[in-house]
C-alpha cells in the first residue's frame, strides 16, 4: 500500500481550514494528525521547526508547511472544480487578504497582544477590504466569476473569523452580498466535512484518513 502524506492540522486554524478544503476537493487523502497548539507534538516540530500548522509531510520526505503551498500541491494533483483558473489574479487578492487584511484582523481581534492598538480603528481599516469584496461578489456571485475558486476558499476562513468576533455588528453591515457569500460557504458540504472533529493525535496513534470522501 502506498504511504499516505501526513497532515498536521488544527481544526480551528483558518490556515489549516483552507488546506483541508483543498485536499478534500482534490480527493487527495492524507493521514491526519490533529494538533493541539498548546501541546504541539515533537514529531511535527522535528519536521517543521517553525511549529505552525498546517504541515504536510509527503511520502518522499518533502515538507510543505505553508497553507497556500499545500492548496496548490493538492490542486496540481487534481482540480476538478477549476479552483486554479485565473490563478495569477486570484493570488494577488489572496496576498492582500493574508497581508493587509490579516494585519488589521489580528489587531481587531487580539488588541492585547499589541502595544498602543485601537481595535476599532483596525476594524474600520479591515472593513475597506470587505467593501471591495462586496463589489466583486455582487457583480459575479463569487470573487472571480460565478464559480468559487482558490481565492474564495483561501480567504473565507478569515472573513469567518472577522465576522464571529462581533457577529451582531457584522450582520448589521450593508454588505448583503458578502454576508450571503459567507453563509453559503459556511453551510457547504465541503466546509462541513472540513470541520469534522478528530481527537488529538499522540505519537504512536493510528491516524485517521482524511480526504477520502468527496462532498456532494
Amino acid at each position: 500500500m502506498t504511504q499516505l502524506p501526513i497532515l498536521y492540522s488544527f481544526r480551528r486554524c483558518p490556515y489549516a481550514m483552507r488546506a483541508r478544503m483543498a485536499l478534500l476537493v482534490s480527493a487527495c487523502p492524507v493521514a491526519l494528525r490533529e494538533v493541539i497548539l498548546r501541546d504541539k507534538p515533537a514529531d511535527m516540530i522535528a519536521v517543521s521547526p517553525k511549529a505552525t500548522v498546517p504541515v504536510l509531510l509527503l511520502a518522499d520526505g518533502q515538507v510543505i508547511d505553508e497553507s497556500l503551498a499545500i492548496m496548490h500541491w493538492a490542486l496540481e494533483q487534481n482540480d476538478p472544480d477549476n479552483w486554479l483558473a485565473r490563478d495569477e489574479d486570484q493570488s494577488a487578492l489572496i496576498t492582500e487578504a493574508d497581508d493587509e487584511f490579516k494585519f488589521h484582523l489580528d489587531r481587531y481581534k487580539y488588541p492585547n497582544r499589541y502595544a498602543d492598538v485601537d481595535p476599532l480603528e483596525h476594524r474600520a481599516a479591515a472593513l475597506v477590504f470587505l467593501e471591495r469584496m462586496e463589489k466583486r461578489i455582487v457583480r459575479s456571485g463569487q470573487l472571480f466569476g460565478a464559480q468559487s475558486g482558490l481565492a474564495d476558499h483561501a480567504i473565507f476562513p478569515f472573513i469567518r473569523q472577522f465576522a464571529n468576533h462581533d457577529r451582531e455588528w457584522f450582520d448589521a453591515l450593508p454588505l448583503r452580498g458578502l454576508q450571503k457569500w459567507l453563509a453559503d460557504h459556511l453551510s457547504s458540504s465541503l466546509f462541513q466535512m472540513t470541520m469534522t472533529k478528530y481527537p488529538q493525535w499522540q505519537s504512536g496513534d493510528q491516524e485517521p484518513v482524511f480526504g477520502v470522501e468527496m462532498p456532494t
